[in-house]
């Protein structure tokens, strides 16, 4: 008796057919991630990361950590030494795993900048104003010189610590949302901009080759300055808030710096929203500044994006809704990179931290223990790394 064959043609020809679909759409993958900019995968760190859950990173396609340098935490002395021993640290093991860092340099000691209450922030403080003038900005010079000829191509870190890969760092992102109170207690757009042309040739003496990319600034802070249209016309709101919208904050930088676009590489955006489908909004109009402020072909790093897998605000989802936003997140993000002209993403944040934010206690790709959650999973299949 003749048996029956195992498959028919018809189930191998729509095996035949699955599998080319399968390799073309794999295909397709593999050529947009090599039109991406280079190191366009990201994410911040709450916590000084081991060189085993650095190099978990590294294999599941994270190409860049986002670091801050607290200038108030490692220069607490007028005239003192800088402590640069957790920078290094995490330099190092960032650099033994393959992956890159881009630091950003905020904050300022007491006896750079006095610290004042955060109007409505609880008792929290924040600098009374950015290191401009004065012994601020004498040190706040004296910090940046420092901090690049040790991490730069060729830096004093790099000649101390042989044994270690050079990944000299290239671009340094300056400041941390300086258009929302808690991070300068009065914000003010003409300052930061003059923030950056002191800082530009500071930067570029030691490397001439750096670049530097505008701080992260968070979208729309509730309540804050902004501009509606009103029939034709553009009406400020909620004029006496200290807090910008990122678009109004970025509009008056360059409206009141003149030649200030030659000062930086790169605008960076914090696009929190409820929901990733408010995300063509958030950037859109931030590009709309760009170009009528005659900087259209600046590229845009979002250098924190993120949701919360708990629950209690607008940003916390829960572990499946963490892992859908980022999923439609990132999706929209490669369909709109080149109009949008993003040049890395961020996904804030690493791990979960309790006591920093309204949601940071949940904001992780991995949770206690470096447990990872579901969010991490769908991160690869973007980066195309292994979990």
């Amino acid at each position: 008796m003749a048996t029956a064959p195992l498959y028919s043609r018809r189930s191998v020809r729509a095996l035949a057919t699955a599998l080319v679909l399968t390799l073309l759409a794999a295909t397709a993958f593999a050529a947009r991630a090599e039109a991406l900019p280079a190191r366009f995968w990201g994410a911040v760190p709450q916590s000084s990361l081991s060189t085993e859950q650095l190099n978990r990173l590294s294999r599941g396609g994270v190409e860049s950590i986002r670091i801050p340098v607290e200038w108030g935490a490692i220069q607490p002395q007028q005239g003192g030494p800088i402590s640069w021993a957790d920078t290094d640290a995490i330099v190092e093991r960032a650099a033994i795993a393959g992956v890159d860092v881009l630091p950003t340099v905020t904050g300022a000691p007491r006896w750079a900048v006095p610290l004042v209450n955060v109007p409505g922030g609880g008792g929290v403080k924040a600098p009374a104003h950015l290191p401009t003038s004065g012994a601020g900005l004498a040190g706040w010079k004296e910090l940046l010189r420092q901090a690049v000829e040790r991490y730069g191509p060729g830096g004093q870190f790099w000649t101390a610590h042989p044994l270690v890969p050079e990944r000299p760092i290239r671009t340094w992102q300056i400041w941390n949302e300086p258009n929302f109170r808690y991070f300068v207690a009065k914000p003010n757009p003409k300052e930061y901009g003059q923030l950056m042309k002191v800082t530009y040739p500071v930067v570029r003496a030691a490397d001439p080759g750096a670049q530097l990319i505008l701080a992260g600034l968070f979208s729309q802070p509730k309540n804050s300055r902004h501009l509606e249209m009103v029939g034709r016309k553009a009406k400020l709101v909620n004029r006496t808030s200290r807090d910008y919208f990122a678009s109004y904050f970025l509009e008056q930088m360059y409206k009141t710096n003149p030649g200030i676009k030659s000062r930086f590489s790169g605008v960076a955006l914090h696009p929190y929203a409820s929901s990733w489908h408010k995300l063509t909004g958030l950037i859109e109009e931030v590009r709309t500044v760009l170009a009528r402020s005659g900087d259209a072909a600046k590229g845009l790093w979002l250098t924190e994006l993120g949701w919360s897998s708990g629950t209690g605000n607008a940003f916390s989802k829960g572990p499946a809704g963490q892992a859908r936003e980022l999923k439609a997140a990132f999706k929209l993000l490669l369909q709109k990179q080149a109009r949008w002209r993003v040049q890395r993403v961020y996904w804030f944040s690493v791990d979960d931290a309790v006591g920093v934010c309204n949601f940071c206690d949940g904001s992780g790709l991995f949770g206690n223990g470096f447990k990872p959650k579901k969010s991490w999973y769908e991160y690869v299949k973007f980066t195309g790394g292994q979990p």
